[in-house]
């Protein structure tokens, strides 16, 4: 996998939005702490664009923005502003040549997963983890610091306590993964989600808890879910009943469609929805420890 050099001081950071838009004045305090790190910071024309109710800008006026980042090769990184939906409206028609010859890092989670998951079948690592949208919140401020380690080049290690539904073992591969909705969502596309002797990282936000274990199933029923060689859970937030309850809980329910694997599991690893959102890097080496005590994730 290639990976994008570290930042340096004065190095120019963008900022585009591939799905929903964000404000003016989220914009301005994630811009004024990016340059705290000593970066430049350049945004996206069409990034605060109104001619969409939801998106940052018509498709084609997102897709420019993006693909002008991607082509400029004075940017030595992208974050993506926020989640939402939207990127999978421009993924295939993005032009990805120059970001091979000239590397960079692409930065995001939630719905920026389906270009994290293209960028992981070109063989560029990327890195997973919270956006501006959120820089400004107190209670994100460790989950920026995340980011800021792994742009500059310093190691990060992700812990998880004990939770009595991990499977305890070691394994180690290369790290895929993120918003699950958006993992089934690459199915039978162009970015399909290759997951044989990798260590899979889900996590979700707001679906009923049938949802979930369809989406799994689906995962198992394309082989997604037979050969890992493990499986992270993250923050499965907000988890919703129908009126008529599942009767499992969500870590039940994961469980329950890996059970005849072999892989370790582990859970409640800060990566999603809620803070802490550490980031790690997409098409990494990772190792997974997961024992009674706690489980730890390490990428290199």
């Amino acid at each position: 996998m290639i990976r994008p050099p570290v930042l340096q001081k004065n190095d120019i950071v963008g900022i585009v939005a591939p799905g929903r838009k964000l404000d003016l004045n989220t914009l301005n305090a994630a811009i004024q702490l990016i340059e705290s790190w000593g970066y430049q910071v350049r945004i996206g024309k069409n990034l605060l664009n109104s001619s969409h109710s939801y998106l940052s800008g018509q498709d084609a006026e997102r897709l420019e923005d993006l693909q002008n980042m991607l082509n400029d090769t004075s940017v030595k990184a992208i974050i993506c502003a926020r989640g939402g939906y939207g990127t999978t409206r421009i993924l295939d028609q993005l032009d990805f040549s120059s970001l091979l010859k000239t590397p960079k890092w692409i930065c995001g989670f939630s719905d920026i997963t389906s270009l994290h998951l293209k960028l992981h079948t070109l063989g560029v690592q990327s890195i997973h983890g919270t956006m501006p949208v959120l820089f400004s919140k107190p209670e994100s401020a460790s989950s920026v610091e995340s980011l800021r380690k792994i742009l500059s080049g310093d190691e990060v290690e992700l812990g998880a306590v004990a939770h009595t539904t991990n499977r305890a073992g070691t394994a180690q591969g290369i790290l895929v993964g993120g918003n699950l909705s958006l993992i089934v969502d690459s199915l039978g596309t162009s970015s399909e989600i290759d997951t044989r002797n990798k260590i899979l990282v889900i996590e979700e936000v707001d679906e009923h808890m049938y949802k979930v274990d369809r989406m799994l199933v689906q995962l198992k029923r394309a082989n997604k879910l037979q050969h890992l060689a493990g499986l992270v859970v993250g923050h499965m937030t907000e988890m919703k009943e129908t009126e008529l309850p599942f009767g499992e809980s969500i870590e039940d329910i994961i469980a329950n469609q890996v059970k005849e694997f072999q892989y370790p599991v582990g859970f409640e690893f800060p990566i999603g929805h809620e803070n802490p959102n550490f980031s790690w890097i997409e098409g990494s080496i990772g190792k997974l420890n997961v024992t009674n005590e706690k489980s730890t994730l390490t990428f290199n």
